[in-house]
């Protein structure tokens, strides 16, 4: 668990600067926006929706969600109005989050609705990370849920040199909402408290209420003196379930996201290449990647025997995994030795272990000779194109800074940062502005 004094989660700000996606492939047409609402049950200070969902669903996800809202008493709170107005002002927001809601979205909310948990929740990536798991924190928050190192050895995900599990959808998933649970728990019910907690620290929340006890004042949420970040945390999720709760009344051109499983699960029995999978599903590498964010290497974890893949290349999947040979499952090169080589520079340079290494080519101990050959992954030649891909950062504007020297210091164009921002090239930067960065990761 995190320190109490530290957030228990990534940089909030990151809804608010995100690359620009082509939504176009991914949603779908808008359907009726009716907007009929199951009755609610009273639940501590707010209401959650009853977990009997009506048998015919909606085809947008949007309006599923939208029929299990229950906490629009705040949305008219003027730090909800202004969080709001933010989002509406960000001209490509709305379609960022849908297109990218339509990898992950639905499965969030099965889950949220299983647990009978507020249906707000499930929006909490959108807030946390703009729905990206490959999104990653200054303070080494990581994934969709922006879930701190500590937190998840708390919560129990496994993080090694194959996989992290805080950035796969369905282990960050069940532990973020574990720890929402927790935390509920411990602030006798309260979301409101339990968000609060989830963004700054429990530690810190339960300081601001007994501060607040010893001066006879109210301890919801909203009369506590809490960090900056986590006042604007809560009204963010509120102000964003409020645009897609009414959508035509702010103006909101909100895409729709099709409401039904983007993947499927699919075993693998046994390690195999990330290439070689997607060769076999019949899609692109960077969708297997992005159903599988948690695979950190070129090939699945050793110990890993699923895989997502999309819904309708499952059959083609197994299909080809049926016929695949054992010794195709990964591909290996050999290298010839050098003058100077050892097993520790070898790994390095093709981002592979020592361990494997001598594991595959059956050494007991760490000599190597000049002129000998060794079989290397050859897959692990991604690794290296990997540690030059662009990586999300969040810089924080200083004083006198600017576009130009933003751009030099990063060594990236203006044209990207305005594009990744969504900034007015005439608008001026204010000292504490927030921007999202594209960087190699040696930058």
């Amino acid at each position: 668990m995190p320190a109490q004094d530290k957030p228990a989660v990534g940089n909030i700000e990151g809804a608010e600067g995100s690359e620009l996606i082509d939504s176009k492939d991914l949603v779908t047409s808008a359907i009726d926006d009716s907007e009929t609402r199951l009755d609610l049950v009273s639940s501590s200070e707010l209401r959650v929706v009853d977990s009997d969902l009506f048998d015919e669903q909606p085809d947008d996800l949007w309006q599923r969600l939208r029929s299990q809202l229950s906490w629009q008493d705040y949305e008219e709170k003027p730090e909800i109005v202004a969080a709001r107005e933010r989002f509406l002002a960000q001209s490509n927001y709305l379609d960022v989050i849908a297109a990218r809601s339509e990898l992950y979205l639905h499965y969030i909310v099965e889950e949220v609705e299983a647990r009978g948990m507020p249906i707000e929740l499930a929006l909490l990536p959108l807030v946390e990370s703009t729905m990206d798991p490959f999104a990653n924190s200054p303070q080494h928050a990581a994934g969709l849920w922006q879930i701190m190192p500590a937190t998840g050895r708390h919560l129990g995900l496994t993080n090694n040199w194959w996989y992290d599990g805080r950035r796969d959808l369905r282990d960050s998933t069940r532990v973020a909402l574990d720890y929402l649970e927790e935390l509920q728990a411990s602030f006798d019910g309260d979301w409101l408290l339990a968000l609060a907690a989830y963004n700054s620290g429990k530690g810190r929340v339960m300081r601001a209420i007994k501060s607040n006890r010893r001066r006879d004042k109210d301890t919801d949420y909203w009369s506590l003196n809490l960090p900056r970040e986590t006042k604007n945390y809560v009204p963010k999720l509120l102000a964003l379930a409020s645009i897609i709760d009414k959508p035509e009344q702010y103006e909101a051109d909100l895409p729709p996201v099709t409401n039904a499983p983007a993947f499927a699960i699919a075993s693998t029995s046994g390690q195999i290449e990330l290439a070689k999978a997607a060769e076999l599903a019949g899609v692109d590498e960077n969708l297997l990647r992005s159903l599988n964010p948690g695979q950190l290497r070129w090939a699945t974890a050793p110990s890993q025997a699923e895989l997502l893949v999309p819904v309708d290349s499952l059959e083609a999947f197994e299909n080809g995994l049926a016929n695949l040979s054992p010794s195709d499952r990964l591909q290996w090169q050999h290298y010839r030795i050098r003058q100077g080589d050892n097993l520790v520079s070898i790994a390095r340079r093709f981002d592979t272990q020592v361990a494997m290494i001598k594991e595959v080519n059956k050494l007991r101990g760490s000599f190597i000779r000049a002129g000998d050959t060794l079989l290397i992954p050859q897959g692990s030649t991604w690794g290296a194109a990997l540690a030059q891909s662009p990586q999300s950062h969040d810089y924080r504007v200083r004083r006198g800074d600017s576009l130009y020297r933003i751009a030099g210091r990063f060594k990236v164009s203006i044209d990207d940062i305005i594009r990744w921002n969504s900034l007015d090239p005439r608008a001026y930067l204010r000292p504490g502005q927030q921007l999202t960065l594209y960087l190699g990761r040696d930058s």
